[in-house]
C-alpha cells in the first residue's frame, strides 16, 4: 500500500467525515509505528554510549500523541512534551532532525547543543520542551495573544502533559489566564497514572482530570489512550472547536505508560493488574488489529511498513554518525534561518 505523508500544506484532515476515513487512520498508524521503531533505536543508541542525553519513550502513548499533531495545521503552535514523538512526526519534523539532535549532529536544528527532546522551530510553532513542566501551556498562550494583537485568526496552539503536570502551578496559571482570554488553546492530558512513580491515588482527589475543566469554565473531553479511533474522533472534535471559536479545550486521555519514566527506570511500580487491565493494551497492537478487521491493510503490507520503517532508520542514523559534532570553540549558536522541516 502506497504511503504519501501527509504534511499540513495538504489540509487534507479537514475534509473528513464524521467517520474516520481509512487514509487518515493508516496515517496516523505510519507515524506511530515510525515514532515505536525510531525511540526503540534511541534506546539502543543510548545503551551503546552514543546518546549522552536521557531517552524518555513514548510506548503506549503514541496514538494520543499522534492524534493532536495530525489535526494541526500549517500556521498553528505546538508544543510537544518529552513522550510525542508521534506528534512530532505527524506535525512535520523529519526522523533526521530527530537523530541530528539525539545525537548530537552539528547540523542539526540545535546545532548539537542539546541532547534530546529540547528541540524546535518556534517562528515556526513548532515550540522546543522546557522541562519545567506545565510551563509550555503558559508559552503557548502568550504566542497565542502574540497572534491576536498581529490579528491572525483561525490559529490553535496546543500543548500536552501528564496526570503529574496538571499539579504544577504553572498548569493552573497558564490555563486560567487561556480561559479567561478564551484563547484557541488545546491542552492533552496523558493521565498515565503516574507522575513518575507516584500513583494518581497521591496526586489529586477528583474523580477523572477532565472535572477540571468546569472550574476553569472551559470545555472538556474524554478519550481513550490507547484507541486510536477514540483519539482521532476526540482530538479533531477539540481542535475544530477551539479553532471555530470555543475557547481553550481540555483533552484527558486515560492510558498506561508501558515503560519506566526513562531509560533509567525500570517501572516496577507499575501493578500486574494494570499492567493485564484495559489500560495495559498496546495501542500500536490495537491499531494493527483494527487495521486487519477494517480490512484496510493486509499482514503483509503492515510487514512491509515495517521493514522500509526499519531500513530509513538504519540508513538516517549511518548518516548523522558521520555528520560533525559541534565546534566547542563556538562561543553561540544561532539557528538555521532556512528550515528543512516539511511544515506547509
Amino acid at each position: 500500500m502506497e504511503h504519501e505523508t501527509p504534511y499540513h500544506s495538504q489540509n487534507s484532515i479537514q475534509s473528513l467525515q464524521d467517520d474516520l476515513s481509512q487514509d487518515v487512520y493508516c496515517q496516523a498508524y505510519r507515524f506511530m509505528l515510525t515514532a515505536r521503531l525510531l525511540e526503540e533505536k534511541l534506546s539502543a543508541l543510548k545503551r551503546s554510549g552514543k546518546i549522552v542525553g536521557g531517552v524518555f519513550l513514548g510506548r503506549g502513548q503514541e496514538a494520543l500523541s499522534v492524534a493532536l499533531g495530525i489535526h494541526l495545521r500549517k500556521g498553528d503552535i505546538y508544543a510537544p512534551l518529552i513522550r510525542d514523538q508521534a506528534g512530532r512526526l505527524a506535525f512535520g519534523e523529519g526522523m533526521l532532525d530527530a537523530l541530528r539532535t539525539y545525537l548530537g549532529s552539528a547540523l542539526g536544528s540545535m546545532r548539537g547543543r542539546d541532547g534530546n527532546v529540547h528541540r524546535g522551530r518556534p517562528r515556526e510553532g513548532y515550540f522546543a520542551m522546557i522541562s519545567h513542566l506545565g510551563v509550555m501551556v503558559s508559552a503557548v498562550s502568550g504566542a497565542l495573544i502574540a497572534r491576536r494583537f498581529r490579528g491572525e485568526t483561525s490559529i490553535v496552539g496546543a500543548t500536552c502533559i501528564g496526570d503529574g503536570g496538571t499539579s504544577t502551578g504553572s498548569f493552573h496559571e497558564g490555563l486560567n489566564l487561556a480561559a479567561v482570554e478564551k484563547l484557541p488553546l488545546v491542552i492533552v492530558v496523558a493521565n498515565n497514572q503516574y507522575a513518575y512513580s507516584t500513583p494518581n491515588s497521591r496526586q489529586f482527589a477528583c474523580k477523572n482530570l477532565v472535572d477540571r475543566a468546569l472550574g476553569y469554565g472551559i470545555s472538556g473531553h474524554r478519550a481513550i489512550g490507547n484507541d486510536l479511533s477514540s483519539c482521532l474522533h476526540v482530538l479533531k472534535e477539540a481542535v475544530l472547536a477551539a479553532r471555530s471559536g470555543g475557547g481553550p479545550q481540555l483533552v484527558v486521555a486515560d492510558l498506561l505508560r508501558l515503560v519506566g519514566h526513562a531509560d533509567h527506570d525500570d517501572a516496577s511500580y507499575i501493578t500486574e493488574e494494570q499492567k493485564a487491565s484495559a489500560l495495559g493494551r498496546d495501542c500500536l497492537i490495537v491499531a494493527q488489529q483494527t487495521l486487519l478487521e477494517k480490512n484496510w491493510m493486509t499482514q503483509a503490507e503492515l510487514t512491509a511498513w515495517q521493514q522500509e520503517i526499519e531500513a530509513e532508520i538504519e540508513a538516517t542514523t549511518a548518516r548523522v554518525l558521520r555528520e560533525p559534532a559541534p565546534d566547542p570553540k563556538e562561543e553561540s549558536w544561532i539557528p538555521f534561518a532556512t528550515s528543512h522541516l516539511h511544515i506547509g
